[in-house]
């Protein structure tokens, strides 16, 4: 049996990775927002999850106006960090949990929920922001 341990809501405007990415946190302009997120990073240090469920929108990214899904899964392995046209942000690939993503698409497909089911997608800023805030910045190549 699951246990729901939190449920975050959060920014993920490209330009906090990018402080992230050039170390620019401690910068006056950019200390305030940060530091709204430490007692979150300490938390999630303190309650780290075995999951987490990350609902985004994508911008154009992995989808465009020729195909559209009302909701999409991500069932992969992993996840790469996405070109948003500046290059990938340096942080590791997103390590997805198959079994569970496949078990939840075919529970609800099966309750007619319109559900695209995703084996390979690059992911963008709504998805790797939040986790550098939630969960810190870790070193390219280690897995989250």
């Amino acid at each position: 049996m699951a246990r729901i341990t939190a449920s975050v809501y959060t920014s993920h405007v490209p330009a906090i990775g990018v402080a992230i990415d050039q170390g620019k946190t401690g910068e006056p302009y950019w200390q305030p927002l940060f530091k709204g997120y430490e007692v979150s990073k300490q938390w999630m240090k303190e309650n780290t999850p075995d999951v987490i469920f990350l609902v985004y929108n994508d911008h154009a990214t992995a989808f465009s106006l020729e195909m559209i899904p009302t909701f999409a899964i991500g069932c992969a392995a992993e996840f790469q960090p996405a070109d948003e046209g500046y290059g990938a942000r340096p942080v590791p690939k997103v390590i997805g949990h198959p079994e569970l993503a496949s078990h939840i698409a075919h529970s609800v497909i099966q309750d007619d929920f319109d559900l695209t089911i995703v084996n390979r997608m690059d992911v963008d800023h709504g998805l790797t922001v939040p986790l550098s805030l939630m969960c810190g910045q870790p070193q390219a190549g280690r897995a989250r």
